[in-house]
């Protein structure tokens, strides 16, 4: 793997197919120029802007780190990397967080319009009250494993997660999978099941008024099985759908291979949507608990590489 100045590039201590991406203190500082260019609001009305603060970060590496996290994200073998600063300090606020997640984004594709925020991404915050309609604020119950775009139209390559903050937390670390580590993915993907077409539908929160169809399996161009699954929003058309959407859920949840990591604030975790999973383990109660995160997803740039 090659170095890069001023960044640490590891595996990540829990499974080879993880990079864990430092970035020192000597990139952030040449960052707050570029970055304080263009405001919140600019990067959110002006689509241009985006790619400008990507380039900046890039142009630092000499286009190094595009063409490490691509080869990474892109990779079956790893598809996952974990990247933020090595140091936090008062400079990496929420604003710079946003910026410096926008930036990573921009280097490997084009974000999907999220419907559930209206903008190109989301922030949301989990605490310990909670009245919507989804697990994804449900602090106090399991995120179960799953997959994201599920129930739009846009394609979603990538993922990326951001810990912009959190306080009085214990728990609520991420859950994730490979499904070439999951020990029953072969039994299930040769399901002809599977290969149906399921209905997807989403709740009111998602700002989604259509349903898709499509199945839960298909395969790479090596023939290797893709996933596009959350237990949430099937609705499932028959006893044989309804009953292999639960030996697929128990499948996932009862995985041995399942790796628990705990983000740091500030940090942003980027996984290939096809063939890594991801949830989040429930928070022990708290009156005091929040966290709030950053989400974008999309496609990537070159569908050829």
């Amino acid at each position: 793997m090659e170095k890069i100045d001023n960044f640490q590039i590891l595996e990540h201590k829990k499974s080879k197919r993880i990079i864990d991406i430092k970035i020192e203190d000597a990139i952030l500082d040449k960052l707050i120029f570029p970055f304080n260019k263009f405001d919140i609001t600019a990067l959110e009305y002006k689509p241009f802007t985006r790619f400008t603060i990507a380039k900046s970060l890039d142009d630092l590496t000499n286009n190094k780190l595009s063409k490490l996290i691509n080869s990474i994200v892109r990779d079956r073998n790893t598809g996952c990397f974990i990247i933020g600063p090595e140091n936090i300090s008062s400079k990496i606020n929420d604003e710079f967080l946003v910026k410096l997640s926008t930036a990573i984004a921009y280097l490997i594709g084009n974000p999907n319009h999220d419907a559930m925020a209206e903008k190109y991404y989301a922030r949301f915050t989990v605490k310990h009250e909670d009245k919507s309609d989804s697990y994804l604020r449900k602090a106090y119950i399991n995120m179960d494993l799953h997959t994201d775009g599920t129930y739009v139209n846009e394609v979603t390559d990538w993922l990326l997660m951001t810990k912009i903050e959190e306080q009085n937390v214990n728990g609520g670390e991420t859950a994730i999978l490979h499904l070439d580590d999951w020990e029953h993915c072969e039994r299930l993907f040769n399901d002809p099941i599977g290969r149906q077409n399921f209905v997807w539908r989403s709740p009111k929160s998602k700002n989604i008024d259509y349903k898709v169809e499509h199945p839960i399996f298909s395969k790479d161009k090596n023939g290797k099985p893709k996933i596009s699954y959350i237990d949430q929003f099937p609705e499932p058309q028959n006893m044989e759908q309804g009953v292999f959407l639960q030996s697929l859920s128990d499948g996932l949840e009862e995985s041995k291979n399942k790796l628990i990591l705990e983000l740091p604030v500030g940090s942003s975790i980027i996984a290939n949507n096809y063939f890594w999973l991801h949830g989040r383990r429930a928070f022990k109660e708290n009156k005091k608990l929040r966290r709030e995160l950053l989400r974008i997803r999309g496609s990537f740039f070159y569908k050829n590489l």
